[in-house]
């Protein structure tokens, strides 16, 4: 029979597996071995002293919150340490930091949660926002810029009815957490005094199902009500859950009268989720809802540079192209991809090079081809089919085959490539994004009233698949 420990390691290892990346999750938890569960205190037997520190380093909130939410309130946190030579029959005990408890990372039990006075924090509030995540790490690029500068105006003024609330959306692994915790911090900076709470949406669904099974929904309510700044992730997980959201809609109206701030996440736009309610949907398009996009190169590039030079490692220019170029789809598929090529060459003795960065990407990355992701090929097409010069595209010429030229260009970029209306605009002769909006609308318009036009559209996407 399996022991209890391994079990709720299991139920640990299920709830992990969805914070962090895949490259991540297999690199860094999967090697995990539970050992023991006794007098409150977990230990787990990790691999090499490297792997403890690094655990330490970047996913102690991680292992804090979810130990918390398995094994509950008061669990130590120890780890056993597999080394070549040790008296200690090939191990050493590391307590986690400073031998710490997991506490709970916010208020499950409201009866026990601590009470908030206007201008005061309590010393035991714990805000639950990762000290690593600042905005000082949040490299800005052209798909993040306003959502960047947002936060950062609501970090110096919260609650001012422009920015509130802000919603923040878009693809996984873009940056929205990251940037959340960091509006919070920098909050916490600049107002002290401001009861600064990120909590994600799962959790806030669990926190309501306990209040509710112990008949504490008022000191719930209570204690979310008497916020400054609540920030609420991945708002999607509430759907179809009515009386949660039906709970969060009086908190949301409570907050937002009384001037306090709103910052959410969602994996889409609010008018496309679906199983929400209508007066939810309405008030989070109150304030302001901005996408967060896939990072373009330049944008990858510093994240790399940055995450490369945090880690002290050295990376050769080809390998750092490389994985610019072949890791597209999000940032967090940046940072799984630098921990497995960092996990490769330490316990495999080997450099990294080009061929390992390839074999990484492959196993880890579902990467797109690099033709399909290539603007070039996109105009190449389009101009071959039309007969025209390739640089005419971006010439100001206003002839009717040009601009139709010049309008599918754009539509394909962004179908295909999802970059920014702003970031083709840029790259097609310096168009503004309501240009590009505009080209787009019309070759939809066309494809769907004009049968020619539309086979034509089909030749052409099924030449780009070629």
């Amino acid at each position: 029979m399996q022991p209890n420990y391994q079990s709720l390691w299991d139920k640990c290892l299920g709830i992990i597996k969805d914070i962090v990346s895949e490259p991540a999750f297999r690199t860094w938890f999967l090697p995990v071995v539970p050992v023991s569960y006794e007098n409150r205190k977990f230990t787990i037997q990790v691999p090499t002293q490297f792997f403890y520190e690094y655990l330490e380093e970047n996913y102690v909130h991680v292992m804090k919150t979810t130990l918390y939410h398995v094994f509950g309130e008061g669990v130590i946190l120890n780890y056993r340490v597999v080394v070549e030579k040790s008296e200690k029959n090939g191990t050493i005990d590391y307590p986690a930091t400073n031998g710490r408890t997991v506490i709970s990372p916010s208020p499950v039990d409201p009866k026990k949660a601590p009470e908030i006075h206007e201008g005061h924090v309590p010393r035991d509030f714990d805000s639950q926002l990762n000290p690593n995540y600042t905005i000082n790490r949040f490299y800005e690029g052209v798909s993040n810029k306003l959502a960047r500068r947002a936060g950062e105006a609501i970090a110096d003024n919260p609650g001012k009815a422009t920015f509130n609330p802000l919603l923040l959306y878009g693809h996984s692994g873009v940056g929205k957490t990251h940037l959340c915790h960091a509006i919070g911090l920098r909050t916490r900076e600049t107002h002290p005094g401001k009861k600064v709470l990120y909590v994600s949406a799962n959790y806030f669904q669990i926190q309501y199902t306990d209040a509710v099974r112990k008949n504490t929904t008022n000191d719930f309510l209570a204690f979310y009500q008497g916020l400054d700044v609540l920030i609420l992730d991945d708002i999607h997980e509430l759907v179809n859950k009515e009386k949660t959201q039906n709970t969060f809609f009086h908190i949301f109206n409570h907050l937002h009268q009384l001037g306090k701030q709103l910052v959410m996440t969602s994996d889409k736009a609010p008018a496309e989720i679906r199983g929400m309610e209508e007066r939810l949907i309405t008030r989070l398009k109150w304030g302001l809802t901005t996408v967060i996009e896939r990072p373009d190169k330049a944008l990858r590039k510093k994240i790399l540079k940055e995450k490369i030079e945090s880690e002290g490692l050295v990376f050769k220019d080809d390998v750092f192209d490389y994985i610019a170029e072949h890791v597209t789809d999000n940032i967090r598929d940046l940072e799984g991809t630098l921990a497995s090529l960092m996990a490769h060459s330490i316990f495999t003795n080997r450099e990294i090079d080009v061929a390992l960065a390839r074999q990484v990407i492959k196993q880890n990355v579902s990467a797109k081809p690099e033709e399909a992701l290539s603007f070039e090929k996109i105009q190449k097409v389009v101009c071959d089919h039309f007969h025209l010069e390739l640089e005419l595209i971006y010439s100001p010429s206003r002839k009717r085959e040009i601009v139709q030229a010049r309008q599918i260009v754009m539509y394909l970029a962004k179908k295909y490539m999802h970059m920014s209306l702003s970031c083709i605009g840029k790259i097609v002769g310096g168009k503004n994004h309501a240009t590009v909006l505009h080209a787009c609308n019309m070759v939809k318009d066309q494809i769907e009233i004009n049968k020619s036009f539309r086979s034509t559209m089909e030749t052409l996407e099924e030449a780009l698949k070629k």
